[in-house]
């Protein structure tokens, strides 16, 4: 499904909602209910029947939740969705910096005589409210599981997605089910694990070699499954989406309903991930006396680790969407200063260019194509009523990426329209110094995304500035392009390995004003050998092909190692996509002049 630019709720929706919300916990004997924007598989894409959070609130970023009391309502946002928040609730809604204000230190100010707050335990981890329940208990203030209240009182809520699951190809994915299957068996093996207990739709997805269809942008089917230590799978969903894909005799299917008993008859240990699986299933396994493994899920380390084919499956991937969004910017600089487009305009344009190839499945992510002050808004979606007009003398920020079978990409480019101020290039050029410094990283084995992070960082800190999201996240094959668990971020704390495929993707951005991103694809390689090679060293391989606007860059401002660096990286991109546009002669004579040497 691609990009819907109608706004799913409105801010007028949510006054009516909080009220009926509340009616329902009075009635209930609660004090309070909290609402994340999360299901069962705690992944970040969720169906229309699991956006509770927006249809309660209006707020539609991909991160966030409420805690609903009687007397306010605080709705949860990080630094990227800031602007957004405010922009989409209501004044019934109140918005909270978070994690600057931890949800434990908002209730217990908020209810001084103590109280009641019911959650859903399919939507929370057991980390979550093990952490919320330690800073809560002193306090007088309780958590009781509950069924959820906002299904309650959503009289239409969607049903659940009947899309088929279709197989992968063993040749894009490098290995066979069964050899994946035996890995994670011998995984648990080694760590006394009798089974474990799989609630990740893309780990159950690549664990199989299928993908589906049950979410925007996310080609996968959702489901729960177990692995024991023999390699045998059991898989919980609507089997029917199986009809058409061939599994071997080891991998069984059941209907949602009978995950339950099935978690029951288990023989411990049983590994689980208490960060990703909800608390649900660890009351299932406590309930029946089973010992619980604590680990994390056996399928994220092995599936962010790339095959062969998977590289170069995304290599192939990058190139043809490179050449898409090369026709974008191209057109972009032609139509643009006539200054009769919008948002709008511009997001299909680039999805039209994506479609030409031939290859499209989905959009990986709802574009941002954000005009002057909205593209200071981190994750903003455009809709009818927000689509704004492409003026001279702004920025214009477009972040976008593509689903294809062999790939899954993630772009961003920030391009001026007509003569823009004195202070954009500057910040322009401090947000490239530091995307040079993650490209040309040589770190030791062992290093993890935090201790790479700052390298970004450098340039802005140096000038008093700063950006308040990570500098990378992990991104999958034809899965999710947020992918665990590697990244490149404060909380990065997983060692980077080769085949791991990040985000380089600092930014700059001014509310009310501009924003500015620059994002590029790469993956860990080993480091060719050099002189002073005393250790095994990493280094980073780019798989994003694109020009980078030269009119933004303050020339002045870069380094020779970081000038020869934009240049050797330009002419790849000439090299690599002068060849693929042979049907569209003008916007190769235009990528020629864009890679022209700084």
């Amino acid at each position: 499904m691609f990009q819907n630019y109608t706004p799913t709720t409105r801010p007028e929706d949510g006054p009516p909602r909080l009220a009926a919300l509340r009616d329902h916990l009075t009635e209930q004997g609660l004090d309070g209910f909290l609402v994340p924007r999360a299901d069962a598989h705690q992944g970040e894409y969720v169906t229309p029947r699991d956006e509770r959070l927006s249809w309660l609130t209006s707020f539609t970023g991909s991160a966030g939740f409420a805690a609903v009391l009687p007397d306010v309502a605080g709705v949860f946002v990080d630094g990227r969705y800031r602007v957004q928040v405010k922009a989409q609730v209501a004044e019934d809604y109140t918005p909270v910096d978070w994690p600057e204000v931890k949800l434990a230190d908002w209730l217990i100010e908020a209810m001084p005589g103590g109280g009641v707050v019911g959650f859903d335990p399919w939507l929370h981890t057991p980390a979550e409210i093990a952490k919320l329940e330690t800073a809560l208990t002193p306090h007088q203030i309780s958590l009781r599981p509950v069924a959820n209240a906002v299904d309650a009182i959503w009289e239409d809520r969607p049903d659940r997605p009947d899309a088929p699951a279709k197989p992968y190809p063993e040749a894009r994915a490098g290995r066979s089910s069964a050899e994946k299957r035996a890995d994670i068996a011998e995984a648990l093996h080694r760590d006394g694990a009798q089974a474990a207990v799989l609630t990740l739709p893309d780990s159950i997805n690549w664990l199989l070699n299928i993908r589906g269809g049950d979410l925007n942008h996310l080609p996968v089917m959702q489901a729960f499954a177990i692995v024991d230590a023999g390699g045998a799978v059991q898989v919980f969903t609507d089997t029917e989406k199986l009809a058409g894909v061939a599994l071997d005799g080891d991998v069984t299917l059941a209907d949602w309903t009978e995950f339950g008993a099935a978690l029951a008859g288990l023989k411990g240990p049983v590994r689980v991930d208490p960060n990703t699986a909800p608390q649900a299933v660890f009351h299932a396994l406590e309930e029946a006396g089973i010992e619980i493994q604590k680990a994390p899920d056996p399928c994220l380390i092995p599936k962010a680790r790339k095959t062969e084919a998977e590289i170069a499956g995304t290599s192939e991937a990058h190139l043809r969407d490179g050449a898409a969004v090369t026709r974008l910017l191209h057109w972009f600089d032609m139509e643009a200063p006539k200054g009769h487009l919008t948002e709008i305009d511009v997001a299909k344009q680039l999805e039209t260019f994506r479609m030409q190839t031939g290859a499209l499945k989905d959009i990986s992510f709802d574009t941002i194509a954000g005009a002057g002050p909205n593209g200071a808004i981190v994750h903003y979606r455009v809709t009818e009523d927000t689509n704004a007009p492409v003026i001279p003398g702004q920025l214009f920020l477009i972040d976008s990426g593509a689903q294809y079978e062999d790939g899954t990409t993630d772009i961003t480019r920030t391009l001026p329209v007509g003569d823009i101020g004195a202070e954009e290039p500057t910040c322009f050029t401090l947000v490239l110094k530091g995307m040079i410094a993650i490209h040309r990283a040589r770190f030791p084995k062992g290093v993890a995304g935090a201790h790479l992070d700052a390298l970004a960082r450098a340039p802005l800190w140096a000038t008093g500035r700063d950006y308040d999201h990570g500098t990378g996240h992990g991104v999958g094959v034809y899965l999710s392009v947020h992918e665990g668990p590697q990244r490149l971020a404060r909380s990065g704390t997983v060692p980077l390995e080769p085949g791991m495929i990040l985000s380089n993707e600092p930014g700059y951005y001014r509310e009310g004003a501009f924003g500015i991103r620059i994002e590029n694809l790469i993956h860990v390689v080993e480091a060719p050998e050099g002189a002073d090679a005393h250790r095994e060293m990493l280094a980073f391989e780019t798989l994003t092909f694109a020009p980078i606007d030269r009119r933004l860059i303050d020339t002045g401002m870069l380094g020779p190692e970081e000038r020869a660096w934009l240049n050797a990286y330009h002419a790849e991109v000439a090299a690599k996509l002068t060849p693929r546009l042979q049907d569209h002669p003008d916007t190769a004579e235009w990528l020629r002049a864009a890679c022209a040497p700084v």
